[in-house]
Protein backbone atom coordinates (compact mmCIF):
# COMPACT_ATOMS: atom_id res chain seq x y z
CA UNK A 1 0.00 0.00 0.00
CA UNK A 2 2.91 2.29 0.71
CA UNK A 3 4.33 1.55 -2.70
CA UNK A 4 1.01 2.25 -4.27
CA UNK A 5 0.72 5.48 -2.30
CA UNK A 6 4.17 6.57 -3.52
CA UNK A 7 3.21 5.72 -7.09
CA UNK A 8 0.09 7.85 -6.78
CA UNK A 9 2.12 10.72 -5.29
CA UNK A 10 4.56 10.55 -8.18
CA UNK A 11 1.69 10.47 -10.65
CA UNK A 12 0.11 13.47 -8.90
CA UNK A 13 3.47 15.31 -8.96
CA UNK A 14 3.97 14.42 -12.63
CA UNK A 15 0.45 15.54 -13.49
CA UNK A 16 0.90 18.70 -11.39
CA UNK A 17 4.12 19.48 -13.31
CA UNK A 18 2.36 18.83 -16.59
CA UNK A 19 -0.53 21.08 -15.51
CA UNK A 20 1.93 23.85 -14.52
CA UNK A 21 3.72 23.44 -17.86
CA UNK A 22 0.40 23.58 -19.71
CA UNK A 23 -0.63 26.70 -17.74
CA UNK A 24 2.66 28.36 -18.71
CA UNK A 25 2.17 27.41 -22.36
CA UNK A 26 -1.43 28.64 -22.21
CA UNK A 27 -0.37 31.99 -20.70
CA UNK A 28 2.35 32.35 -23.33
CA UNK A 29 -0.11 31.61 -26.15
CA UNK A 30 -2.66 34.04 -24.68
CA UNK A 31 0.01 36.79 -24.52
CA UNK A 32 0.98 36.08 -28.14
CA UNK A 33 -2.67 36.16 -29.15
CA UNK A 34 -3.17 39.49 -27.32
CA UNK A 35 -0.09 40.97 -29.02
CA UNK A 36 -1.29 39.80 -32.43
CA UNK A 37 -4.76 41.25 -31.82
CA UNK A 38 -3.24 44.60 -30.78
CA UNK A 39 -0.90 44.62 -33.79
CA UNK A 40 -3.71 43.78 -36.23
CA UNK A 41 -5.96 46.35 -34.59
CA UNK A 42 -3.27 49.02 -35.08
CA UNK A 43 -2.76 47.92 -38.70
CA UNK A 44 -6.51 48.04 -39.28
CA UNK A 45 -6.71 51.57 -37.82
CA UNK A 46 -3.74 52.66 -39.96
CA UNK A 47 -5.37 51.16 -43.05
CA UNK A 48 -8.67 52.88 -42.29
CA UNK A 49 -6.83 56.19 -41.76
CA UNK A 50 -5.04 55.74 -45.08
CA UNK A 51 -8.34 54.94 -46.82
CA UNK A 52 -9.97 58.04 -45.31
CA UNK A 53 -7.04 60.22 -46.36
CA UNK A 54 -7.13 58.81 -49.90
CA UNK A 55 -10.89 59.37 -50.12
CA UNK A 56 -10.37 62.97 -48.99
CA UNK A 57 -7.63 63.38 -51.59
CA UNK A 58 -9.94 62.00 -54.28
CA UNK A 59 -12.67 64.45 -53.24
CA UNK A 60 -10.22 67.36 -53.31
CA UNK A 61 -8.91 66.31 -56.72
CA UNK A 62 -12.47 66.04 -58.07
CA UNK A 63 -13.23 69.54 -56.78
CA UNK A 64 -10.03 70.89 -58.31
CA UNK A 65 -10.80 69.14 -61.58
CA UNK A 66 -14.30 70.65 -61.60
CA UNK A 67 -12.78 74.12 -61.03
CA UNK A 68 -10.32 73.57 -63.87
CA UNK A 69 -13.14 72.39 -66.14
CA UNK A 70 -15.20 75.47 -65.28
CA UNK A 71 -12.20 77.73 -65.99
CA UNK A 72 -11.59 75.89 -69.25
CA UNK A 73 -15.22 76.35 -70.31
CA UNK A 74 -15.08 80.05 -69.48
CA UNK A 75 -11.84 80.46 -71.42
CA UNK A 76 -13.29 78.51 -74.34
CA UNK A 77 -16.33 80.80 -74.36
CA UNK A 78 -14.08 83.86 -74.28
CA UNK A 79 -11.93 82.39 -77.07
CA UNK A 80 -15.01 81.79 -79.22
CA UNK A 81 -16.20 85.36 -78.64
CA UNK A 82 -12.74 86.67 -79.52
CA UNK A 83 -12.63 84.51 -82.65
CA UNK A 84 -15.95 86.02 -83.73
CA UNK A 85 -14.63 89.50 -83.00
CA UNK A 86 -11.40 88.83 -84.94
CA UNK A 87 -13.42 87.52 -87.88
CA UNK A 88 -15.56 90.66 -87.78
CA UNK A 89 -12.52 92.95 -87.78
CA UNK A 90 -10.93 90.88 -90.54
CA UNK A 91 -14.03 91.40 -92.69
CA UNK A 92 -13.96 95.11 -91.90
CA UNK A 93 -10.31 95.30 -92.89
CA UNK A 94 -10.89 93.36 -96.10
CA UNK A 95 -13.74 95.68 -96.98
CA UNK A 96 -11.58 98.71 -96.27
CA UNK A 97 -8.70 97.25 -98.30
CA UNK A 98 -11.07 96.58 -101.20
CA UNK A 99 -12.38 100.13 -101.03
CA UNK A 100 -8.89 101.60 -100.91
CA UNK A 101 -7.55 99.40 -103.68
CA UNK A 102 -10.22 100.43 -106.21
CA UNK A 103 -8.37 101.86 -109.23
CA UNK A 104 -8.75 105.56 -109.78
CA UNK A 105 -9.53 106.56 -113.36
CA UNK A 106 -6.88 108.56 -115.12
CA UNK A 107 -7.80 112.13 -115.98
CA UNK A 108 -7.22 111.56 -119.69
CA UNK A 109 -9.88 108.89 -119.90
CA UNK A 110 -12.57 110.68 -117.92
CA UNK A 111 -15.88 111.00 -119.64
CA UNK A 112 -18.99 112.92 -118.79
CA UNK A 113 -20.41 109.84 -117.06
CA UNK A 114 -17.27 109.58 -114.93
CA UNK A 115 -17.49 113.25 -114.04
CA UNK A 116 -21.13 112.85 -113.05
CA UNK A 117 -20.18 109.78 -111.03
CA UNK A 118 -17.62 111.84 -109.14
CA UNK A 119 -20.17 114.52 -108.37
CA UNK A 120 -22.42 111.98 -106.65
CA UNK A 121 -22.09 111.63 -102.89
CA UNK A 122 -19.42 109.16 -101.80
CA UNK A 123 -21.95 106.68 -100.36
CA UNK A 124 -23.52 106.21 -103.78
CA UNK A 125 -20.17 105.42 -105.44
CA UNK A 126 -19.15 102.51 -103.25
CA UNK A 127 -20.58 99.07 -103.20
CA UNK A 128 -22.67 98.26 -100.17
CA UNK A 129 -21.37 95.70 -97.73
CA UNK A 130 -23.23 94.19 -94.84
CA UNK A 131 -21.32 93.65 -91.61
CA UNK A 132 -22.80 91.62 -88.78
CA UNK A 133 -21.34 92.06 -85.29
CA UNK A 134 -22.43 89.42 -82.85
CA UNK A 135 -21.71 90.10 -79.16
CA UNK A 136 -22.00 87.25 -76.68
CA UNK A 137 -21.76 88.07 -72.96
CA UNK A 138 -21.00 85.16 -70.67
CA UNK A 139 -20.48 84.57 -66.98
CA UNK A 140 -19.33 81.29 -65.49
CA UNK A 141 -19.58 79.58 -68.85
CA UNK A 142 -23.27 80.53 -69.25
CA UNK A 143 -24.49 82.91 -71.95
CA UNK A 144 -26.01 85.97 -70.26
CA UNK A 145 -26.90 87.98 -73.34
CA UNK A 146 -26.41 87.81 -77.05
CA UNK A 147 -26.83 90.73 -79.44
CA UNK A 148 -26.47 91.01 -83.18
CA UNK A 149 -25.72 94.34 -84.81
CA UNK A 150 -26.00 94.78 -88.60
CA UNK A 151 -24.07 97.56 -90.26
CA UNK A 152 -24.46 98.40 -93.91
CA UNK A 153 -21.46 100.12 -95.41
Amino acid sequence: AKQENNDYRRQVQTLTCEIDAMKGTNESLERQMQELEERYSMELNNSQDTISQLEDDIGNLKDEMARHLQEYQELLTIKMALDIEIATYRKLLEGEENRISMPLPSFGSLSLADAMYEQQPFENRTSKKKIVIKTVETSGGDVISETTQKIED
